[in-house]
């Protein structure tokens, strides 16, 4: 539901996937394909002009710039190792963050569309592959991710019930694992990929005889461009206004192992690879089905795990994040 003259308030715009769905509606703006020039206005504040932790705060901010549009990326997210460590932290930020903006949008009733953002964390940690639409509530999330993964369904709930009381017209897509230009490669918050390449990348440069990795490897993965999701939440916002949630991906999963073996390879790292079983290897399996993206607004990803992975590593060495 973006038309001329909209304006698009994308929150966590300056984040990992913010700079791919900002390069997306800037794109779309100057006519994309069709050539055809767009009048519309993107909002990207910061934490420093705009901090979803108090209401009050984006009360101010909705009556001043008159979105009519929301796309909700921020949130507080990591690896494993971080969500271990913070589960509070997680759970009340993301819960306060989301609640808070959705409360302010429906008191402040000019929002056409809003896009909440949920994440595959949210799915149980035993679900029969590919994981559905439908299958999301049936058992708890993973331990490790469980505190993220249920803020995240408290988001879809939410947006539902607004819906049906207060007619705000609330979208939810639910992506896999990410990864692409702009990723986070902080040590302690990055996730898998990242993570990876910085630990290949590092032990080659040292001369490293072999790198340690979480787990067994025998966990699965899905893992899609952040470009692509960029894609898919354009596509969303204009095209899909059910509220039924909507899994974001590729369809396709790899084992960690695999994956690993991959990034070597990318990286040119030449030693070998030593997996610590005393660490947890999260979910057993993740694979989504795709089909209602596909049939709900005709997205299909488009780049492929090894360019991706290529593309991810250029970016960070070009970046000097590494």
């Amino acid at each position: 539901m973006i038309t001329d003259n909209s304006t698009i308030l994308v929150t966590g715009a300056n984040g990992f996937l913010g700079h791919h769905v900002i390069k997306a509606l800037e794109e779309y703006r100057n006519g994309g394909t069709s050539g055809a020039r767009r009048d519309i206005k993107i909002l990207t504040p910061g934490r420093d002009e705009l901090n979803l932790m108090f209401a009050s705060e984006i009360e101010n901010y909705l009556w001043k710039h008159t979105p009519g549009v929301v796309i909700h990326l921020a949130a507080q997210c990591g690896g494993i190792g971080i969500n271990r460590e913070k589960p509070g932290e997680f759970l009340f930020n993301n819960l306060t963050m989301t609640s808070n903006l959705i409360e302010e949008c429906k008191l402040y009733g000019r929002v056409r569309k809003f896009v909440g953002l949920g994440t595959v964390c949210s799915y149980p940690k035993h679900t029969s592959v590919p994981f559905r639409e439908e299958n999301l509530y049936d058992g708890y999330p993973e331990e490790t991710n469980a505190p993220y993964g249920i803020a995240k369904r408290v988001q879809l709930e939410m947006l539902k019930a607004y819906r049906t009381q207060y007619g705000l017209n609330g979208i939810f897509l639910i992506p896999v694992n990410m990864a692409g230009e702009w990723d986070n490669f902080k040590d302690e918050s990055s996730h898998v990929i990242p993570a990876m390449l910085k630990k290949f990348h590092q032990a080659k440069l040292s001369g490293a005889a072999s790198v340690t990795l979480w787990g067994d490897g025998s966990a699965s993965r899905e893992f899609l461009y952040a470009g692509d999701c960029a894609d898919a939440i354009l596509r969303a916002t204009l095209l899909y206004d059910s509220p039924e949630p909507v899994n974001i991906g590729t369809g396709k999963e790899v084992t960690i192992l695999e994956l690993a073996e991959k990034i070597k390879k990318v990286v040119g790292y030449e030693g070998a690879i030593v997996w610590d079983k005393t660490k947890p290897n999260g979910q057993p399996r993740r694979c989504l089905d795709v089909s209602r993206a596909r049939s709900g607004f005709g997205f299909t990803a488009q780049t492929s795990l090894d360019a991706m992975l290529d593309q991810s590593y250029k970016w960070a060495q070009e970046n000097k994040v590494l």
